[in-house]
């Protein structure tokens, strides 16, 4: 059969695919409906396909914190480029790059004033393994302030690393509520520094506490640090190997407790080891080693919560010729045996309670005795500047029997309270506060047109 004889697709009763007219019309109509069909599905995965690749270039960037989203929010009202605006922003960068060394924990009582822009940052040390935890409770009017932990390092082109900020109740960062708490686990052993600074043309006081503690719970019931005897590293087989944990003493039949929430991945004995808990740890990229155990209290596969019992403690596999006690270790993933020990070192020490006077907190102040020292820390030897009778400061901060202050030329650090006597403030012009209190008018009535 010729190709003209062959029926039409649409009604066969058309040879060689022509289409007659009846159904060509229809067909076309057909395809135009598919068509728009076809736009109407492409365009949604389209804007998703949009839409993710957004997504994925701002996977991996850091989010944007309060501190950052206040000072935007300063360039966007035009303030940043004012002499408020600026001043904030230059003590918010220069409180970082000097900020005061202190020893935890602390407890210390701030002062922030509406009449100048200030900042102020705590410089301290913390171990791979501890946690630092910081409480400010803001006393006065609500205000905003932004608490911020950096990690520093060596590198000069990035030397501070955000690593946390304080949150509310409410899961905000640095918001207008009285309390504030901070949580970060250390990584590594580094110098980490904490700012502090509240928005602008806001006056009140605050009341921080900074201590340290261990990201793990205690691993055996009733024991503390004490109780271990042989630490991370010691020789052992004559120097053949390295000891890869921390060996705690107990009676025979002491609870080996879960020190996190995890899942036993293991329970099988080994040589050295004897009777043995691997305890993979939810929160973190690593696994617990419990090992000389007497017996098991769980099984592989099971899920414990932190101080639920995983065994007894005991002396078996290379461990019989000595007291009972449990090997504890640390497994990170990608790097190996850690020290245990900061993980789970107790640390009892209470921060100094507050001596000095701190009503004169915001107060000015002259140096009441014929020399003194200006220290960068409480108590320490580290001296900033001597300090001659009569010096003027301002008193921004106190803790334990110290105040903080600030002098003149900007230059701040801690000098005992009883010398140091009160003096008169002068009053503010009333021009530059009218001044600030229009600019901070601008600054939150922008704030809040941008919710």
């Amino acid at each position: 059969m010729m190709a003209r004889d062959r029926p039409c697709y649409g009604c066969r009763s058309r040879p060689a695919r022509v289409l007659c007219g009846r159904n060509r019309a229809g067909l076309s109509a057909y395809f135009d409906i598919m068509r728009h069909r076809v736009l109407l599905c492409v365009l949604p995965i389209a804007t998703l396909a949009c839409d993710l690749g957004e997504a994925v270039r701002d996977f991996g960037r850091p989010r944007e914190t309060a501190h950052q989203r206040y000072a935007r929010s300063l360039t966007e009202a035009g303030l940043a480029n004012t002499g408020l605006g600026r001043e904030w922003l230059a003590a918010s960068d220069s409180a970082l790059r000097a900020p005061l060394v202190i020893a935890l924990p602390l407890r210390e009582a701030g002062f922030y004033s509406r009449s100048e822009a200030r900042a102020v940052a705590y410089r301290f040390n913390l171990t791979d393994g501890q946690r630092v935890v910081a409480t400010l409770e803001s006393v006065g009017l609500p205000t905003q302030l932004f608490v911020d932990l950096y990690e520093e390092t060596s590198d000069t082109t990035n030397r501070f690393i955000h690593r946390a900020s304080a949150d509310s109740v409410k899961g905000f960062d640095s918001a207008t509520t009285p309390d504030l708490r901070l949580e970060y686990e250390a990584q590594r052993s580094a110098a980490y520094v904490l700012r502090i600074q509240a928005e602008l043309l806001r006056s009140g006081r605050y009341d921080l506490v900074l201590r340290a503690e261990p990201s793990l719970a205690f691993p055996v019931q009733g024991a503390n640090n004490r109780s271990v005897l042989s630490f991370y590293g010691a020789e052992r087989d004559a120097g053949r190997r390295e000891h890869h944990g921390i060996d705690i003493f107990a009676p025979r039949g002491t609870p080996a407790l879960a020190a996190t929430d995890g899942v036993v991945r293991s329970i099988s004995p080994n040589e050295l080891g004897g009777n043995v808990v691997w305890l993979r740890d939810e929160r973190r990229p690593q696994t617990l080693y419990y090992a000389h155990l007497d017996r098991h209290a769980v099984h592989e596969g099971q899920r414990v919560r932190i101080g639920d019992t995983l065994g007894f403690v005991g002396n078996t596999g290379n461990a019989r010729s000595t007291r009972p006690h449990l090997h504890f270790g640390i497994y990170r993933r990608g790097e190996g045996p850690v020290d245990p020990y900061p993980f789970v070192r107790l640390i009892n020490a209470q921060p100094a309670a507050l001596a000095a006077d701190t009503s004169r907190l915001g107060a000015l102040g002259v140096t009441s005795v014929q020399r003194t020292a200006l220290l960068i820390a409480p108590g320490s030897g580290d001296t900033v500047r001597r300090l001659t009778r009569n010096t003027s400061l301002q008193i921004v901060g106190a803790t334990g029997r110290w105040y903080r202050v600030q002098l003149d030329d900007g230059v701040a650090g801690y000098v005992p309270a009883r010398e140091v006597k009160r003096a008169a403030r002068p009053a503010e012009p009333p021009t530059r506060i009218a001044l600030r209190s229009a600019a901070a008018a601008n600054v939150t009535q922008d704030r809040h047109s941008n919710r």
